[in-house]
């Protein structure tokens, strides 16, 4: 039987085929889940076999079940991968100019940076976090920072993300407030840049992947924590790494299992129950270690490492199951899903714990010396350097369990605590920063005038792409589409777990860890609507005017709200005129 794009013969009449696209030709839509990709009790999987092809027509054939033309056709030409390297890189100097400029604005330690900031200063100077004496912030900011305490701080989050705070205010010098926030800039910068090259990777469309970090590049969400020193920025930093990592895994893995499939095809075999081996899965090596340095930063990148895992496991099912594995569950279980615990959830713990090195390094950490007063019982052959390192363990194990029993007892109320079910809608925003001078004494020429830091996404952005939303489900449920998996699966583990924690003191401006997502999902949708009249020159021609007319105002927005996200002084009336609903003040 021909398949959909009449490149190869499937061996009998009862072989599966994609189901096709809107050009004919299909885009991918059979892999969403191994259950999404179940064949109906009429259907039976069956090999590829041996047709007299020519040397390399079988990979190619399997190459074109595997990948959409446009994934195939990307980098082919020269344009294309000077563009595909160009494009990202264009906006994400746009957003270098946006985040960096007057990045010491204001000079004021901002919302948590009270404790984030002063945290990896003494990170930096102690090895540990000490405590600081009372009221020290005015000292701090004026340029005395040693006048922390010796005593450990007690802190409820790992030290990753203030590591990398240290950093820049190690390259920048701790008496400047732009180097408190060096650090988030480079890597709110850098996610642009890798949100662009993912989302191209994703839609196979340089042009799209270009308008996913525009939208990322001109946020509000994006821009705000990657002008303030908090965790939350960092936390997303490491989650599209290890969501690149693996999108880039994706393609790696189905191109080896077409080559190593279409050598067993040739030579008569067939592809077998489970298909074949494909080796050391590298990419997804390095995204386990990502996902470590999340888990590292926040706790709640333990959401991502779940999703992402069955994400990349239900890709490989679908992949075997379209190479023509009679047997492709158990073989995705046995050859993929198996392996990949083995080898993925190890190296998020032993990053995790290297992520700790500093603690178990210095004696005054808190809680570090906690056995001296709490031993353990060991037997009298066990060698000192074991039970050294079993204490040191038990103190771990104590000190997180005060940080665990500290985050699922936090219900204290908060002026700016938002319910999550708003946040898509961004219905309650957090106020970073807010100052207001009356009788002509601000410097905006008004009687009254106003610095804010709200962490508000551009409305346009976030209220499409939470239409979009549901435009990806309804791409995954019916059209089987694998990239509505991709868009949603960072909203499925930044978003949903908060949905069942209500009561807990949390913030809108969590979204941060998600809104990569969002933005990829709002691409989405315009990458379906532009499929949709890909075969017309007339209607594509009126889909780009409407495209490019809704990234216009999507950009005039952003600079209409750019103020209230970067605290410059505005009259008190234009502030007002910022906040569009009751909520957001």
């Amino acid at each position: 039987m021909t398949g959909t794009n009449g490149a190869y013969d499937a061996g009998t009449p009862g072989a599966p085929t994609p189901p096709a696209g809107p050009s004919g030709r299909h885009a991918e839509t059979d892999e969403a889940s191994p259950a999404a990709t179940s064949t109906s009790p009429t259907t039976t999987t069956v090999d590829l076999v041996k047709r007299d092809r020519p040397t390399g027509q079988t990979e190619q054939a399997l190459l074109r079940r595997l990948f959409s033309d446009r994934v195939l056709s990307l980098s082919v030409t020269a344009h294309d991968r000077l563009w595909g390297w160009l494009g990202p890189l264009l906006v994400a100097v746009v957003a270098g100019v946006i985040r960096f400029v007057n990045l010491g604005t204001p000079s004021t330690l901002v919302f948590d940076e009270t404790y984030y900031v002063k945290g990896a200063y003494t990170l930096l100077n102690l090895g540990y976090e000490a405590d600081w004496p009372d009221e020290p912030n005015p000292a701090f900011e004026s340029g005395n920072q040693d006048s922390f305490l010796t005593a450990a701080d007690y802190v409820v989050h790992p030290p990753v993300g203030k590591w990398m705070i240290a950093l820049g205010m190690w390259l920048g010098g701790a008496e400047n407030a732009w180097a408190w926030r060096l650090a988030s800039a480079v890597v709110g910068v850098v996610a642009v840049f890798l949100v662009a090259r993912t989302a191209r990777r994703v839609f196979g469309s340089t042009v799209f992947g270009v308008v996913a970090g525009g939208l990322m590049a001109v946020d509000g969400v994006a821009i705000v924590h990657s002008r303030t020193g908090l965790l939350d920025v960092f936390l997303m930093f490491w989650v599209v790494v290890a969501f690149a990592l693996l999108v880039k895994d994706r393609e790696w893995f189905r191109r080896r299992l077409a080559a190593r499939s279409a050598a067993m095809v040739d030579s008569g075999r067939g592809v077998g129950r489970d298909g074949p081996v494909v080796g050391v899965r590298w990419w997804r090596l390095a995204a386990a270690v990502a996902l470590g340095l999340a888990c590292g930063t926040k706790w709640s990148g333990l959401y991502f490492v779940a999703v992402f895992c069955l994400v990349s496991v239900a890709w490989d099912a679908s992949a075997r199951r379209a190479v023509g594995a009679r047997q492709w569950h158990v073989g995705s279980l046995l050859l993929d899903a198996v392996p990949a615990a083995a080898a993925m959830l190890p190296t998020v713990l032993v990053t995790y714990l290297a992520s700790w090195s500093a603690w178990f390094a210095n004696p005054r950490s808190y809680d570090r010396q906690w056995y001296v007063s709490n031993p353990g019982s060991y037997p009298g052959w066990v060698p000192d350097v074991v039970t050294g390192w079993g204490e040191a363990l038990r103190s771990f194990w104590h000190y997180h369990e005060k940080m665990l029993a500290f985050h699922t007892g936090l219900d204290n109320p908060h002026t700016y605590m938002a319910n999550p079910w708003g946040w898509l809608l961004q219905l309650r925003p957090t106020s970073f920063y807010w100052r207001k001078t009356e009788n002509f004494e601000g410097g905006c020429g008004a009687e009254a005038c106003a610095r804010a830091i709200t962490s508000v996404g551009n409305p346009l952005i976030w209220w499409l792409a939470t239409a979009a939303v549901v435009v990806a489900l309804y791409a995954l449920l019916v059209r089987r589409d694998w990239r509505a998996v991709a868009v949603l699966s960072g909203i499925v583990a930044g978003w949903v777990p908060w949905l069942f924690f209500p009561e807990r003191t949390i913030f809108t401006f969590y979204t941060i860890a998600f809104a990569p997502w969002m933005y990829l999902t709002l691409t989405f949708a315009l990458v379906l609507v532009w499929e949709q009249v890909s075969g017309d020159r007339r209607l594509r021609r009126r889909a780009a005017w409407v495209i490019g007319a809704l990234l216009a105002l999507v950009l005039a927005v952003s600079v209409f709200f750019y103020p209230v996200w970067t605290a410059m002084e505005i009259p008190h009336s234009f502030w007002r005129a910022h906040m569009w609903l009751r909520s957001w003040v």
